[in-house]
């Protein structure tokens, strides 16, 4: 099944988002939402597909600072490590903007393509984002699935060293498109999902299909600050009344299998699925599982 997407951009919150959409136009609305960095066009196919024939009509979208979407610098410099610790002693730091921020981005999107109520599908950053919109909006979130994310908590277990490093981007910065590439590739090596393998021309692929749409290595800065900026969410979460599943997995070496749990302890209700040999990646053969996933919570909304 190819999918036919339209394409369009809309003012949210004085920015421009780019959006595309797929289905029954009739079909119950499935927003979802992008982890760190990444692009609309990171959400696989396999996945997409396999949605769109469960009748439900997805829209997707870049965030702020990521993709075709407008640049969200307020002109406020990052101090990354220092603002890491702050945060680890839960003091606030000042960014551009936070993931409440983009939690908003998402409710004016929908309100800008007239969806009063959608299932919201959120991925790793995106999953927080996801889970601060059914806190705060819960009369617009039919259902809630968040996948390898977090409540980001600075009590929450750290990444892997090595990941970590590699998040910190020692060394020389990657301006080709091959090192962008060569670096991506390495990262996701690192980070995926070791039950689950993905073949690595897929990944190549990809990796320079998003870097010849857009090159944001600013963007991709700033959302790291809103995540450390905004700090822990976890005062939100019982308020979250939506049909929740969060996966995780249980090979996550970015945000461990404790940082999953902990959302699903904190959502009343809440469903969860720790996957064995899962890490923090699209792992394709995982998508059929996905895909039940949230369909069968969707279907708790009715």
């Amino acid at each position: 099944m190819k999918l036919c997407w339209s394409a369009g951009s809309a003012c949210v919150n004085g920015l421009q988002l780019s959006w595309e959409q797929a289905g029954p136009q009739d079909g119950e609305p499935m927003l979802l939402v992008m982890g760190l960095g990444g692009q609309l066009i990171h959400w696989p196919d396999a996945l997409c597909e396999r949605l769109v024939q469960r009748g439900f009509h997805l829209i997707r979208f870049d965030n702020r600072d990521a993709g075709l979407s407008s640049d969200a610098d307020r002109g406020i410099t990052a101090n990354l490590p220092r603002d890491w610790l702050m945060s680890r002693f839960g003091r606030p730091a000042q960014a551009n903007y936070s993931l409440h921020d983009m939690a908003d981005d998402a409710v004016g999107l929908l309100d800008a393509l007239g969806i009063a109520r959608a299932h919201l599908v959120g991925v790793s950053m995106g999953g927080m984002i996801s889970q601060i919109v059914a806190a705060r909006y819960p009369e617009r979130v039919l259902s809630l699935s968040s996948i390898m994310s977090s409540t980001n908590d600075p009590r929450l277990p750290s990444a892997r060293f090595d990941v970590l490093w590699r998040m910190a981007g020692i060394g020389p910065r990657p301006r080709t498109r091959e090192d962008v590439i060569r670096r991506s590739t390495a990262m996701l090596r690192r980070v995926g999902s070791p039950g689950y393998p993905t073949p690595m021309d897929y990944r190549v692929r990809l990796v320079g299909r998003a870097y010849d749409r857009a090159f944001r290595p600013a963007g991709h800065a700033r959302q790291v600050h809103a995540i450390v900026a905004t700090g822990s969410i976890e005062p939100l979460l019982p308020r979250i009344v939506a049909p929740t599943q969060v996966v995780h997995g249980l090979s996550d070496p970015l945000l461990r299998p404790a940082c999953g749990q902990r959302s699903a302890r904190l959502i009343r209700g809440a469903k969860l699925e720790m996957i064995p040999g899962m890490g923090h990646d699209f792992a394709l053969p995982l998508m059929p599982r996905w895909a039940e996933l949230i369909s069968a919570n969707a279907a708790r909304a009715a």
